[in-house]
Order: C-alpha cells, then structure tokens, then sequence
C-alpha cells in the first residue's frame, strides 16, 4: 500500500475525520430506528484501494451518534438485516437485564428480517456505546457499533462536544477487510484480532473543524477488537471521565485505552491546529485525528475552573469474594481444563473446540453460572491474571471500584479494567441490578475462546 503501509507493517494506520452522524431522540415515546445490514466504505483513501464490505448500523460507521439527557428513556427498535443472527448490548450503561443485548443469555439473538424493541431509562450520564453482542469477534470487527451519549445539566460547558470512535482493521492490501483471518485460532489464543489500519470515526488521517481558543470536550471511545491505543493530546487537557464515570479532574495529556474502554477529556485549544497522536503501537507518534482552527463564527464560552466530583466512597465490608484465577493462552500454563462437564486436555480445548481460555479451570458458558449473588450484597470479584496476555475486562449492569494489591482504591468507577499480565486486583461493586450479568474479556477473540462468565443477582 506504497508508503502508507508503513502503518500496516508497524500495526497502527493513517486517519482522516469527519464527525459522525447525530441523532438527537427529542422525543423519547418515538423508537428510532437502527438497522443492521451490510454495504460498502472507503477505509483506505486513495483510487489504487477498493471499497470495504462493512456491516453497519443505519449504512454508516460507526453507526449514529446517539445523544440524549439523564432520565430520559431511550427507545429503539433494531430491524436486523443482515444474513445471520444480531443484537445490540448498550455497553457501560446500568441497564435493565431485559435490555441489556446479550445474545443467548438475556435475549434471543434477533434472526434474519427479524427486530427487536429496546427501551430502557438512562439513569447515568457519560460517554458510553453500542454495539452487536452476537458474534461480537466478528460482527463488531466487520462495523456494527456506534457511540451513545447521555447529557446532564451539571457538564461543563464548552464550545465543541466531539466523540472519537477509534478503530483498527485487519486489511487485505486492496484496502478490504482480510476474510480469511476471521476465526484464526492464532488471534483467539495470542493477543486477539489485531488490525492494521487505523480509523477514527470510520475515517482515515481525520481532520475536524474546531474554533480558535476554544473549549472542547473530547469523548474518546476505543472500539477495536483487541488493540490497545495510547493517545497524546498535546495541549492544555484536563482528564475529566473514564468509563462515563467522572474522576478527579487532572491535567493530563495522555490515556491508555484498552477494547471497550472510554476517557472524557476538556481541551483548551489556543490558534494553532492540534493533531492528536497514538503512541503505543509505533516507535514514533503516530498522527490520529487533526483539530483545524478556524475563526470562531460565534461568541465562545467561558473557560470556568472545572469542578471537581464527589468521590462514591467504597463500601467498608465486603459480603461475597469471587476468586478468579484466569489461565490458558499462548505461552501460558493451562495444561487441562473442565469443558462440558469433562476435564479435557488444552490441546483437544484448542483443536477440537477453540477454547483457550479458562476461569477457575473451567471454561463456561452463558447456563454456567460463575457466583449467585444476593440483591443489595457488596462482593469482590478477586481477578488473577496468571497468562502471558492484558486482559480487558467488562461486567454487565454495574460499575465497580478498582483495589490493587497493595490495598489502595482508584479514583473513581468502571465498567472495563485492563490487566495486566500476572496483575491482581479486586473488582468491587455492589449488586443492586438483579439478573444474569454478562463478565468477560472485551479482547473479542478471548472472550470467544473461553474467558468469559456470568453472575446472577437475584
């Protein structure tokens, strides 16, 4: 792909950007409408590169920015067109079971020409996204995800409210998605689906219009399969949220993001253009998204002292201790595990079933239950990293506390955590939502491979 392959050879890629497509639910008693089918996107700019077949929400990636207040009830009805089964999980959001989207386990999967009613409140403001829980190591890898924003009257104010949806694509060097890695047995039990080229907004090298000394809010969403980015932000930036959850604010340029995870930034620009860049994955700065100044065409808002949250204490006690010992992987020491109610030896796991992966020396599935939970208990899910991998890791329905372990507490809550590899820590959260909850790697492949669990609140 001339020099620009330079990015496919250092695995991190050259992107452009436009905003992506916004749809403000006014009206909360009218579903909208999102549609899962397939179409075609330029990912590579350049005529020499084709078209890539892409499966989208609404024909565009990443599908529509869905924006909304606190206390609103969003609803939408998803029509699925695609030629197999989908759903939609509204990740990070404490939602209702009904609603939460998992194929299998709180839903059927919505058949071909089928549809399905989502409706639920939004009790919690953030940064959060959508995207297909069927076949997730595919059908996200292929486009099906977009962003969901919930508003609240005590945000700051700024001039420019951006999201970044940050992708990588594994690419054939006709600048289509490479089919033939699809369900590579070597991703499921490495680091995952890594990509080759990067996007921002289904964008290559992007560039968005923004107002010279102007206050922006930066919503940055990683949404590949299993790339970690790093981003810098050279400007006066002040780290504001993680996960939709608000921390401490901090002046702060850079953010480690692993799959799934989110970070709100407030950006005060001067008049020169700011380009953001991706640091982890290539020896220098490699650029990501440009901010264009241009003269402002309307009065600016004032740049107040941004306010600092009231830190949610943890709770004192704990009333359950989950142990979880994560095992398996390339490289790792898992030599047998129980599948299907049979110990079995990790070479017929990976050959016969492709399974990797294991908790607890088990591999589960969505009828397996990992611990059943009493509403209102506290509990500590005591996570051990014991593979050669990082490991990012989300629970449904609840935000939960990080405790190292040397005893000391993160600020603030998620829903997605980054291990990594031989780390220990302690995720604690209280269990105030009732019903089967969904605990998993977001590395797709390792989810689909074996790391994955449910937790009954009843």
């Amino acid at each position: 792909m001339t020099s620009r392959r330079n990015f496919l050879k250092a695995c991190i890629a050259t992107p452009l950007l436009a905003a992506t497509p916004r749809l403000t639910l006014a009206n909360t008693r009218t579903p909208w409408t999102l549609t899962a089918s397939k179409t075609t996107q330029r990912l590579v700019p350049g005529d020499e590169y084709q078209e890539a077949s892409v499966w989208t929400f609404n024909q565009t990636v990443p599908g529509p920015e869905l924006r909304l207040k606190k206390g609103e009830i969003l609803s939408v009805d998803f029509l699925n067109q695609l030629d197999e089964g989908s759903s939609i999980h509204w990740h990070g959001i404490r939602n209702i079971n009904a609603m939460d989207g998992v194929s299998g386990l709180t839903q059927p999967e919505v058949k071909p020409d089928g549809q399905f009613r989502y409706q639920f409140p939004l009790n919690d403001s953030g940064t959060y996204w959508y995207h297909s829980h069927a076949k997730t190591w595919s059908q996200v890898a292929r486009g099906l995800y977009g962003a969901l924003i919930v508003e609240d009257e005590s945000d700051p104010a700024v001039d420019h409210d951006l999201v970044l949806m940050i992708d990588d694509w594994l690419l054939a060097n006709d600048g289509t998605i490479d089919e033939a890695s699809f369900g590579s047995l070597h991703d499921w039990a490495h680091g995952g689906r890594l990509g080759n080229w990067l996007t921002v907004n289904g964008e290559s090298l992007p560039t968005i219009e923004v107002a010279k000394k102007s206050r922006i809010r930066l919503r940055l969403i990683n949404v590949a399969n299993a790339r970690i980015f790093r981003l810098n932000i050279p400007a006066s930036a002040y780290l504001i949220a993680e996960d939709g959850y608000s921390v401490p604010v901090r002046k702060s340029q850079d953010v480690v993001l692993g799959p799934a995870q989110r970070a709100d930034f407030i950006v005060d620009l001067d008049d020169k253009d700011l380009t953001i860049a991706e640091t982890f994955n290539s020896e220098k700065p490699y650029p990501a998204v440009v901010l264009k100044v241009v003269e402002p065409n309307q009065s600016l808002v004032t740049k107040e002292v941004l306010k600092q949250p009231q830190p949610e204490a943890p709770p004192l006690s704990i009333d359950v201790s989950i142990p979880l010992h994560m095992q398996g992987g390339a490289m790792g020491n898992l030599s047998e595990a129980t599948y299907k109610d049979q110990l079995r030896p990790i070479r017929e796991l990976a050959q016969t079933y492709k399974k990797a992966w294991a908790f607890n020396g088990a591999i589960t599935e969505h009828h397996d239950r990992l611990a059943k939970i009493s509403i209102g208990q506290t509990v500590s899910i005591e996570v051990w990293n014991d593979t050669r991998w990082n490991h990012a890791m989300h629970l449904h329905g609840h935000h939960f506390w990080i405790q190292r372990e040397d005893g000391t507490v993160l600020d603030g809550k998620r829903d997605t955590y980054l291990f990594q590899r031989g780390e220990k820590a302690n995720l604690i959260f209280i269990a105030d939502n009732p019903g089967l909850w969904l605990f998993h790697c977001h590395m797709l492949e390792h989810h689909a491979a074996g790391m994955g669990a449910v937790i009954e609140i009843s």
